[in-house]
C-alpha cells in the first residue's frame, strides 16, 4: 500500500479507498468527509493557480484501551522549524507516489507514516480524504488522509532527530472541555488546541481535529474564551 512500484514496474501499487467493515463510531467521520468543503475546515484553503507544494498527514483512527484514539507524533526539540509540535504523521508528495492531485497523496500519507512511526501501511484502511488545505508560512496544500488502523502494529520513533516520539490521544480526551483551549500566537491570531498530557496540540493539526470533532458530531460544549499562550520559538 507504499509507493512501491507494480509488477509490471510501470506504476505505483493502487491505493484502495474502502469503508468495508468499518467501525459504526467512525461511520460519522467518513459520512463528514464525503460532504465537507475546504472552506467548512479552514480559512487557508489552495492558491487557485495550483500553486503549493503537495503533501498529505495521515488521520489514523485506532480502537484503544479507552476506546477510540488517534495516532500523533512529537516532532523532535532540534528541527528547525515546528520544533517539539505534536502533529499527525506526514509530509511531501514524492515523484515515486504517483499523481500529487490524485491517488499519489494516499502513498504519501502512508509512506511518510512508515518512514515516521514505523507502522506497518498494509494494516491501514484508508476510508476517506479530506479536502486539501493550505499552510501559508510553509507553502504546503495538504490533504488529510483518513484512515482506520484495522491491524495495529508498533509504532516508535524511526529517525529521533524528527521525531521525538509516537503517541495515541482517545477521542474522549480531545472531546474534554477541560482539554479545550484557544491558542494565543504571539502574532496575535488565535486557534482551537488540545492539552495533551504534558503537550499542547495547535495550530494545522489542532484546526482539522477540531473539525473532525465537529462535523462528526463529537464536540461538546467547551469555553472558547479560555486562551492561552504559546510559547513558540521557530
Amino acid at each position: 500500500m507504499t509507493s512501491a512500484r507494480s509488477a509490471h514496474g510501470d506504476s505505483p501499487t493502487p491505493v484502495e479507498v474502502s469503508d468495508r467493515g468499518l467501525p459504526e463510531w467512525l461511520v460519522p467521520v467518513r459520512d463528514a468527509a464525503q460532504t465537507v468543503e475546504a472552506s467548512q475546515l479552514s480559512r487557508f484553503l489552495p492558491p487557485p493557480d495550483g500553486g503549493g507544494r503537495p503533501s498529505a498527514v495521515l488521520v489514523l483512527f485506532g480502537d484503544g484501551s479507552r476506546g477510540p484514539e488517534l495516532l500523533l507524533m512529537e516532532r523532535a526539540s532540534s528541527l528547525r522549524s515546528h520544533a517539539g509540535q505534536p502533529s499527525f504523521p506526514g509530509g511531501s508528495v514524492d515523484p515515486e507516489d504517483g499523481d500529487p492531485q490524485g491517488e499519489g497523496r494516499l502513498r504519501a500519507a502512508l509512506r511518510e507514516a512508515e518512514e515516521e512511526t514505523g507502522l506497518d501501511p498494509s494494516g491501514v484502511q484508508v476510508f476517506g480524504v479530506l479536502p486539501s488545505l493550505y499552510i501559508p508560512v510553509s507553502g504546503f496544500v495538504v490533504t488529510p488522509v483518513l484512515g482506520w488502523w484495522r491491524r495495529p502494529t508498533p509504532v516508535a520513533p524511526v529517525d529521533p532527530g524528527e521525531t521525538a516520539r509516537v503517541f495515541t490521544v482517545p477521542v474522549a480526551d480531545l472531546t474534554d472541555p477541560a482539554n479545550r483551549v484557544m491558542a494565543v500566537h504571539p502574532a496575535g491570531h488565535a486557534g482551537p488546541a488540545f492539552r495533551v498530557g504534558s503537550a499542547l496540540v495547535w495550530g494545522f493539526t489542532a484546526g482539522v481535529i477540531d473539525r473532525i470533532l465537529h462535523f462528526a458530531g463529537w464536540e461538546l460544549p467547551w469555553d472558547q474564551d479560555h486562551r492561552v499562550p504559546l510559547d513558540w520559538h521557530t
